[in-house]
């Protein structure tokens, strides 16, 4: 890998060979060749600009939602953590909140529900980062991204940035139609409306409680494994299949809920991916259903 030996100059910091695995909730996965630590947007820009064409580049947030394989991830690895990237910016006046990539989702709910923006109270809910949130149309109990989101702005692996409108993005269920890898979100605009905080916060309280009850959220966990079919739960063909609480290898399919996998304390890569293609093929085989991932596997096997 000559191309490590001739990396761009940055203000931030460039990790070799840096473990993955506290990157992310399930607390697996092997190293990445380099893990990218930008200062801000400009060090984020120029570094791309500078990156050749033929080196691999993915952006990793808050590794709520994806399982890193045990052999790690080539290339270079964009984490967009700090201050630039992770604050929201709140205009009352007309119920917009502007975030960065990096802000968490719930962090994003509050900071709108204090200044009486009503609307993102479902951020509340959603584990992840409003760049993870951007990219899959992320949402929880009726509402989701596409219902609230403006515009946002991102930068492509080139360097080249750009301003998407929601119409632009083509958001379907946990979708979008921005190439996979193509863009690295760097800000979002949310229209909300005028709202009472007091009412917004109870809202809050309310689905936070909600999860709480009903999702391993204090587990290693990484959120709902598999999309939910037409007209179907994924939660009840994974129970009705004989998977809640069946142990493989150190994972299993959580008693609490049925469509979270959860790391039950040495769990690889290997045993979560194994245990969800498993149960894959065993929902197939007896209800003619295949899931589809919701959690995104990447990077190499072991």
């Amino acid at each position: 890998m000559t191309w490590r030996s001739n990396l761009p100059a940055v203000r931030g910091r460039l990790l070799f060979d840096e473990p993955l695995a506290p990157f992310t909730w399930f607390r697996v996965g092997g190293p990445a060749d380099v893990l990218f630590l930008p200062a801000d947007e400009a060090d984020l820009t120029a570094f791309l600009l500078a990156l050749p064409d033929e080196v691999p580049r993915m952006v990793l947030g808050v590794g709520s939602n994806v399982i890193v394989r045990d052999g790690g991830i080539e290339g270079v690895v964009i984490r967009l953590a700090g201050r630039a990237f992770a604050g929201a910016e709140i205009d009352a006046e007309e119920s917009k909140v502007i975030a960065g990539p990096g802000a968490l989702d719930a962090a994003v709910a509050r900071a709108a529900a204090k200044a009486g923006i009503a609307g993102l109270e479902f951020y509340a809910g959603v584990p992840g980062t409003i760049g993870g949130a951007l990219t899959m149309n992320a949402g929880c109990y009726g509402a989701e991204t596409k219902d609230v989101l403006r515009l946002a702005r991102g930068v492509d692996r080139a360097g080249e940035q750009r301003v998407w409108e929601l119409a632009d993005i083509g958001y379907g269920y946990r979708h979008s139609a921005v190439p996979e890898n193509g863009m690295i979100w760097l800000q979002a605009v949310f229209q909300g409306r005028p709202g009472d905080p007091s009412e917004i916060h109870a809202r809050i309280d309310e689905i936070t409680a909600r999860r709480e009850a009903s999702q391993p959220i204090r587990e290693k966990t990484g959120g709902s494994t598999f999309r939910n079919p037409p007209g179907q739960s994924a939660w009840k063909l994974v129970d009705e299949a004989g998977w809640r609480g069946k142990p493989f290898g150190g994972a299993m399919f959580s008693p609490l809920h049925a469509n979270f996998m959860i790391n039950t304390g040495e769990a690889s890569a290997a045993d979560l991916e194994g245990l969800g293609e498993a149960v894959r093929a065993d929902v197939a085989a007896k209800t003619g259903v295949l899931l589809e991932w919701e959690i995104k596997r990447i990077g190499r096997p072991a």
